[in-house]
């Protein structure tokens, strides 16, 4: 079970299992599907405001350095001045001072205003780690629900989803997330090549692509008309391996 592609098979057929089972619960598995996307989602936008704030954060300590900095030379010059022996010295330390202090007022200006986005999205960061937390939430109970209703087939479906959250585990964190992306959309979201075809809408795939995914079993290619994963047209998943997770 090396190449990712034979894994995302392991767990194509799983959810083919645990579709079987679901058929009577209706349009919960499904929304099952959505609630781990909008937590993804959430995970995703609450990651990148922290990375913008910790930017923010490490620019203000550099230029409130940076200001310490430029206020003691301007002192340095101002007190130059009266020790100057000619014009020429006079003027050019005023043109340097003149420079100090237009450097100055620019980086307090933008200090002020990335103070200013820094508190706006740190108010931001509070309401999107709450939509994630509801997110988590909404999909525990989700959970819950469908252990709930799955009762009647209880051991085989909580022995399905520890083999799925195992065969998760071991595939690329980008793949996976890729695959439940596509499952919202098509629930055999890894389909094998038949004839050349895609066996999922038979849109018919060029001999390159064919060759490709039969070649490059670490990268995952998809059909150009529904966005299925392609596997190889002799793709098979050995049973020991589902019964071993």
């Amino acid at each position: 079970m090396n190449s990712e592609i034979y894994k995302i098979g392991v767990l194509a057929e799983i959810d083919s299992r645990i579709d079987e089972l679901q058929d009577e619960l209706g349009d919960l598995p499904h929304e099952l599907d959505l609630k781990r996307l909008f937590k993804q989602q959430a995970e995703d936008t609450v990651a990148e405001t922290e990375k913008i704030i910790h930017e923010i954060k490490d620019f203000c300590t550099k230029a409130k350095s940076t200001l310490v900095e430029l206020k003691e030379r301007e002192d340095q010059l101002m007190q130059q001045q009266f020790n100057v022996r000619n014009n020429k010295e006079f003027d050019a330390i005023t043109a340097e001072i003149a420079h100090i202090k237009r450097e100055h007022s620019k980086l307090s200006e933008q200090f002020r205003t990335e103070g200013l986005k820094l508190e706006n999205l740190s108010r931001i960061l509070d309401k999107q780690k709450e939509d994630l937390s509801e997110s988590v939430k909404e999909l525990n109970e989700k959970q819950k629900e469908l252990i709930a209703i799955s009762s009647e087939q209880d051991d085989e479906m909580k022995d399905l989803y520890l083999k799925r959250e195992k065969i998760t585990a071991l595939i690329r964190p980008d793949y996976a997330k890729e695959y439940n992306r596509i499952r919202t959309m098509h629930k055999d979201t890894a389909i094998a090549i038949h004839a050349n075809s895609c066996s999922g809408c038979f849109n018919s795939l060029t001999k390159q692509l064919v060759v490709d995914v039969r070649n490059n079993l670490n990268v995952f290619h998809y059909c150009e008309n529904c966005g299925r994963i392609l596997l190889p047209e002799d793709f098979s998943v050995e049973e020991s391996d589902i019964d071993k997770l």
